[in-house]
């Protein structure tokens, strides 16, 4: 799998791979034959989603009900240059299923992302972060939603959002979580991230011009998966 790493520049682990490129599920790069979770796996189930996004972009997930103790990561690596709508659909019904997942999206345009998360089942997990570096002049709607639905207690949840934006950058972030049993834990949030004044002094000191300094945080920001 290392044309994943090199390619994508996604960091790989042990793990039945689903593999999209541009929208498109990928069966020479991928694992499996199916983009479809059917069963349970000795390995966890990475999903990696990467490329260039243009009009109306869906990527359903779902953990079905037969599938139990399953851990599945989501590894999203976009960029939009114009305009484009991603939705991504989650849905979990394995009891101590989980599924954890990182978008990355880089908008020098005007993007509509959307994440809709739901626990069908006890004892599921599903966590999302959404890291957004949104260029001069666009324009990013960021919503995330978390359903926990009635009997379907102890749910672990968690949607996080933050952004790196240039001046002229437009962002709007809706977080949210409707609940109808008692979770776990339930979380979700927003924040604007910005270059700190040590962070550049360093970066200087080491040579680096502002252009340079620049791509060297964006960079960072978008790697930080912690």
């Amino acid at each position: 799998m290392s044309y994943i790493w090199q390619d994508f520049n996604i960091k790989t682990m042990p793990a039945e791979t689903i593999v999209f490129r541009d929208g498109v599920f990928c069966p020479e790069l991928s694992t499996l034959d199916s983009p479809e979770i059917s069963k349970n796996y000795d390995l966890p189930v990475h999903i990696i989603y990467v490329g260039k996004l243009s009009d109306k972009n869906n990527l359903d997930i779902n953990i079905p009900e037969n599938v139990k103790n399953q851990t599945v990561f989501l590894s999203v690596r976009v960029t939009v240059d114009y305009g484009a709508e991603f939705l991504i659909t989650i849905k979990n019904s394995g009891v101590e299923s989980e599924l954890r997942g990182f978008v990355t999206i880089q908008n020098r345009g005007n993007v509509k992302f959307n994440v809709d998360a739901h626990h069908l089942a006890v004892n599921t997990g599903i966590f999302v972060k959404t890291r957004l570096v949104a260029y001069k002049n666009s324009t990013s709607e960021i919503n995330g939603t978390a359903h926990i639905y009635k009997y379907c207690e102890n749910a672990r949840s968690d949607i996080q959002m933050s952004a790196i934006a240039e001046k002229s950058a437009k962002i709007i972030f809706r977080p949210a979580q409707k609940i109808s049993s008692i979770p776990e834990s339930a979380a979700h949030g927003a924040n604007i991230a910005h270059y700190t004044a040590p962070q550049i002094e360093y970066l200087h000191q080491s040579g680096l011009n502002d252009t340079d300094i620049d791509k060297v945080l964006k960079e960072a920001f978008l790697n930080d998966i912690d």
